[in-house]
This record gives structure tokens, sequence and C-alpha cells, in this order.
């Protein structure tokens, strides 16, 4: 058990130093990196995962509601949390909800599950990507243009990519192959550029990023733990809930924050603090849920 679960989470931190100690000596601005993983690499990684494989959607429909419980929930027990601890609810409610589905859950759910189980865990990263660029555009700012979120890359490409699984298009494989070639890119860059953003943990933000550091995993799984059983997944699915219930805050927390000027440094703390410290979490809930696949 311990070997495969080196297995899983070695290759993934060793690739996130990889980012973090280039990040220290060279300190590069990865801003047009991020821009272009999020705006064409991650679209396109969308986009061959359903064009490369048979997807039938009705397999992944209680796994897509449980997503969305387990993004929406923990919101809840936050809002309580924020109050008394003396913080912002809207400070501190998103990162607790929406989850660093993509730099850490999509290698986490390929290597612990392999390319076979990738549908499922982009169902879980368009679900929560979706959520965040609705739902927590508008607890920032109820005022949000629903056109704004249309336009986003990856939401665009979330559809197509619902539709191709849905309609059963069948694409020539060399297009399949360019599609591939370039999401391929995603996942490896999203851990460098998450190395690469550890760097500037501010150690001055240690008490809220120590508290939601503690409180992100344990408020998922209160929720994803009793809903994988509910649902009645199949017990790959049901790990694999578990695990998204478990995941760190999303870098793009941060990002939302700063644009609604929400208290970015205290988001960028709470951010950095259970992304670094989930180093610990990570191989704990999968030690758990191995054990019941």
């Amino acid at each position: 058990m311990v070997e495969r679960i080196a297995g899983i989470v070695v290759p993934i931190f060793l690739v996130v130093l990889v980012g973090f100690l280039y990040g220290r000596k060279h300190a590069p601005n990865m801003e047009a990196a991020n821009r272009i993983n999020i705006d064409v690499f991650t679209p396109f990684l969308i986009l061959s995962v359903f064009a490369s494989r048979p997807v039938d959607l009705g397999d992944y429909a209680p796994l897509a509601l449980g997503a969305i419980l387990v993004t929406l929930l923990p919101g809840i027990g936050a809002y309580y949390l924020a109050r008394a601890i003396g913080v912002s609810w809207k400070t501190f409610v998103p990162p607790m909800m929406f989850r660093n589905s993509g730099n850490t859950g999509l290698p986490l759910m390929l290597f612990t599950f392999g390319e076979a189980f990738m549908p499922a865990a982009v169902i879980l990263f368009i679900v929560e990507n979706t959520l965040h660029f609705t739902v927590g555009a508008w607890l920032l700012n109820p005022r949000t243009h629903l056109l704004h979120v249309l336009k986003n890359p990856m939401i665009i490409a979330a559809a197509l990519g619902l539709a191709i699984a849905g309609f059963s298009v069948h694409l020539p494989d060399w297009l399949i192959r360019s599609l591939a070639l370039l999401g391929d890119i995603a996942v490896p860059l999203m851990l460098f550029a998450l190395g690469v953003r550890l760097v500037n943990l501010d150690l001055s933000g240690w008490r809220i990023g120590v508290v939601s550091a503690v409180a992100s995993p344990i408020l998922g799984l209160m929720v994803a733990w009793p809903l994988a059983l509910l649902l009645d997944l199949p017990p790959e699915q049901q790990a694999m809930l578990i695990l998204f219930g478990a995941l760190p805050p999303a870098v793009l927390n941060y990002l939302v924050a700063e644009r609604y000027n929400q208290q970015p440094e205290q988001v960028a703390a709470m951010v950095m603090f259970s992304n670094a410290l989930s180093i610990v979490s990570i191989p704990l809930v999968l030690a758990w849920v191995l054990g019941g696949v």
C-alpha cells in the first residue's frame, strides 16, 4: 500500500518541487503561461478526453450530482466557521468550496485510477470550474454577467466535449491526436506552475492558512463520504468523489479574489498553505480510499 501511494503522490510532488526550485532561482513570470494553459491547453485536454474514447454521460450523472453537492455544501459550514474566527465570509467561504480539481485533482486521479477513468476526473473538473465561474463569481459580485461565463474557453470546451459524447461524434484520428498533443501539456504545466506559486508563500498569513488547510479537507470529506455511499456510485467513483472532497483550494480562488479586491492576501495564504500541507492530507486520504477500491 505504501509503495502504491508513493507511486501516485511522489511524481506529483516532484513536479511541484521542480517548479518551486526553479521559481526560487529564476522567479519566472508565469502569468502568460498560466493564461495559455487556461485558455488553450486545458480546453484541449477536456476535448481530447471526450473525443478519444466512447463516453456514456449517463454513467456519470450521479458523480456529477455528487460533485455539485461536494462543492456547494461545505460553504455552509465554512460560513459559520468564518464568523467564529472573525474572518469575512466572502474571503473564507469560496476557497473552502472551490477545490484544486485541476493542478492537483487531474494528475491525482490519473495516477490513482489510470487513463480509463479520465472522463470521470474531467467531469469533476468541469463541474467545479463551472460552479467557480458562476456561483463563485456571483458570491463576490452578484452583478456578474452570464455572458462573461459563457465566453470562457473552458466552459466552451466543456460544452463541445459533452456534445461530442452525447451525440457519439467520431472525430478523425489526426484531429484526436492533435487534441491530445495540446491537452497533454496541461497537467504537467499545472503542477509546475503550482510549484512556482508556492515560492510566494507568505508566512505572515499562517493563522488563516493553517485554519484553512485543516478545515478544507474536513469540510469536504464531511459531505463527500456520506454522499459517495448515498448515491450508490461504483467503487472507483466513490473513491474519486471522496478524493475530490479532500482536495485543497484552487489557485483560481486567489485570482478571483484579486479581481474583486476581496482581501487577496488572505486568500493567497489560504490557498498556498492548504496546497503545501496537502502533502500530508492527500496521502492519508489515498490510504483510506485505496483500501476500499
